[in-house]
């Protein structure tokens, strides 16, 4: 008889149930992770909630942020990864197909065959398993999966902050290009936006600028310890007059957008962009639209440059971060769920649980003790 693993499913919005799926059999081209921590995405909160298509969408295993112990390896899979069982891993989102002209010019991102399979909204009867989420005790490895090593001594729930890191480091760096001196705005103290204060003032920028709600205060507060030289409540003030009045009228270097659904932020980020500026959009608004000037563009000769996800070069200096120790990371981490609890780690990291004060929130597949 098959040994079952349990996992979370979503079947609809706010609607998480555990279910047993068989484990499945690994050959000699892929592997099998034993989950230990899953992080929870903003983007997970929305879908749990039905905004961006959770209502529409067949079930499926959520988690996208799955970090483990290689539990199987093919011996193929095993050459190819330069893995071994007992190996730490972070995995990716996407499997590219590892052939075609972007794969192999380095884009993966844009090939034309990915698979978002580790999305987190993978339908269950997708071959050759159903165990394509991190709210699992085990996740499926595919042959084309794209895995990094992570210590096996970092403390799990900061060696699972992979993703939001690499988030950070990707679009306040890569793509923001963020350096020495410059002048930053984050809009969002969320786990992306601490992770890009985080990112800015490794880079050493000279003015870090993050906002938030007056019910954010403590993830202000958490910006300022992780190296943020203002924070602006934007309950209680107008952003754009802050920042020029920080910038002495002159506008920020970069301005990066974490806000989730919010329209406002991209127009204050058009008014708080100096000329010839950057500005890079990360926060999904649930395929809204959002009415803007683009003179305003123009005649800033800005850049705005859209966030697609996290690449491969992120997540290495992600790691590298992590597994230095020289940052805090301990201080974002808030709480960590069993699987049997999912549904209201989910809803504690939105903010709907009275009492708790939610920033980056974990899902323990094996446990709490794991």
């Amino acid at each position: 008889m098959a040994q079952m693993v349990r996992a979370a499913v979503q079947t609809g919005p706010r609607q998480i149930e555990v279910r047993e799926f068989p484990r499945p059999t690994i050959g000699a081209d892929d592997g099998l992770l034993r989950v230990e921590r899953c992080g929870i995405c903003g983007s997970d909160v929305e879908t749990y909630l039905g905004h961006m298509g959770g209502g529409d969408r067949p079930p499926s295993i959520p988690g996208h942020e799955p970090l483990g112990i290689i539990e199987e390896v093919g011996d193929e899979a095993a050459k190819r990864w330069g893995v071994r069982v007992g190996d730490r891993v972070a995995v990716e989102i996407l499997i590219p197909c590892r052939s075609c002209d972007l794969c192999l010019t380095g884009n993966y991102q844009a090939c034309r065959n990915k698979s978002g399979a580790y999305s987190g909204r993978t339908p269950l009867d997708k071959p050759p398993t159903a165990l394509w989420g991190g709210y699992a005790e085990y996740l499926y490895l595919h042959p084309n999966a794209i895995l990094h090593k992570v210590r096996n001594n970092v403390p799990a729930d900061v060696a699972v902050m992979f993703n939001p890191l690499g988030a950070g480091v990707r679009w306040a760096l890569h793509l923001g290009g963020v350096k020495l001196g410059d002048s930053v705005v984050i809009l969002g103290p969320g786990q992306r936006g601490l992770c890009a204060v985080i990112a800015a003032r490794i880079a050493g920028a000279g003015t870090i600028i993050v906002t938030g709600l007056a019910k954010d205060q403590f993830k202000l507060d958490l910006a300022r310890g992780f190296g943020a030289h203002y924070t602006i409540n934007v309950d209680a003030e107008n952003t754009v007059e802050r920042v020029r009045e920080i910038t002495r009228g002159i506008g920020a270097d970069v301005i990066l957008d974490v806000t989730p659904m919010a329209a406002q932020p991209i127009l204050d980020a058009l008014e708080c962009v100096r000329h010839g500026g950057r500005i890079v959009l990360a926060g999904l608004k649930g395929r809204k639209p959002v009415s803007l000037v683009t003179d305003a563009i123009i005649s800033k000769g800005a850049t705005v440059v859209g966030a697609y996800s996290v690449d491969a070069q992120a997540y290495l200096d992600a790691i590298r971060i992590i597994e230095s120790g020289e940052v805090p990371l301990e201080r974002m981490h808030t709480h960590t769920f069993g699987l049997d609890d999912a549904g209201k780690a989910v809803e504690t990291l939105a903010g709907e649980v009275p009492g708790e004060h939610a920033v980056h929130v974990t899902i323990a597949p094996g446990g709490l003790g794991d």
